[in-house]
């Protein structure tokens, strides 16, 4: 499609052979936050190198230096003002998707991987007396919390690792614990500290 602006002849949707306006040139949040998504959304296909790991990363960037390049190029727009409020919504909704959905499901996996199980070793582990003397008094679990959390018929399977970090140094927490009709058991509880190539079990398998 040939369109007239600012008495410069210009095309879209044409490929490499499109006419690609200075004013579009530039970079793209839309592309660079949402790149597959966005890809398909804008008929450039390429951006599906997001799942080839190892290129992944380096093809965010390049879709979002190239993106309004190729988004111009593979699909017809109306007009360049077609195309930038086009690429504004993408990039709103990049950039809630970025700084509100996110959080938001980050804040609840933090909130359910910090359940029963967890709150039972966080107890364990702040009074047992080998942890304390191997990271000092007062030792705190860190905000994070990694692992997984399965269930299966009426049972489920906990395996969680967090920091903790007392007055004289920090550790790491490996926890593995069991649901049985809704009542966590701990069975197996290691503080280690590698610096100090140190091993605690607060809770050990054979107990």
């Amino acid at each position: 499609m040939e369109h007239k602006h600012m008495d410069q002849a210009y095309t879209s949707g044409m490929g490499k052979a499109s006419t690609v306006p200075e004013e579009i040139k530039g970079w793209n949040w839309g592309a660079f936050l949402l790149n597959w998504i966005w890809g398909i959304g804008n008929s450039t296909f390429i951006a599906l190198l997001m799942f080839v790991p190892g290129v992944n990363l380096v093809m965010m960037f390049v879709l979002g230096a190239k993106g309004n390049e190729w988004a111009w190029q593979n699909r017809m727009w109306r007009d360049v003002a077609h195309f930038k409020a086009t690429q504004k919504k993408w990039r709103n909704a990049a950039l809630v998707l970025v700084f509100v959905i996110f959080p938001l499901l980050f804040v609840s996996l933090m909130s359910m991987m910090k359940g029963e199980a967890y709150h039972l070793s966080v107890t364990a582990v702040k009074k047992h007396p080998q942890v304390i003397s191997m990271v000092g008094k007062n030792p705190e679990p860190g905000f994070f919390v990694l692992g997984e959390i399965t269930y299966s018929g009426e049972g489920g399977k906990a395996n969680l690792n967090y920091s903790i970090e007392g007055d004289k140094s920090s550790a790491e927490v490996y926890v593995y614990a069991t649901d049985l009709a809704g009542q966590w058991l701990l069975q197996e509880v290691v503080v280690m500290n590698r610096e100090q190539g140190e091993l605690v079990y607060v809770i050990s398998p054979l107990e």
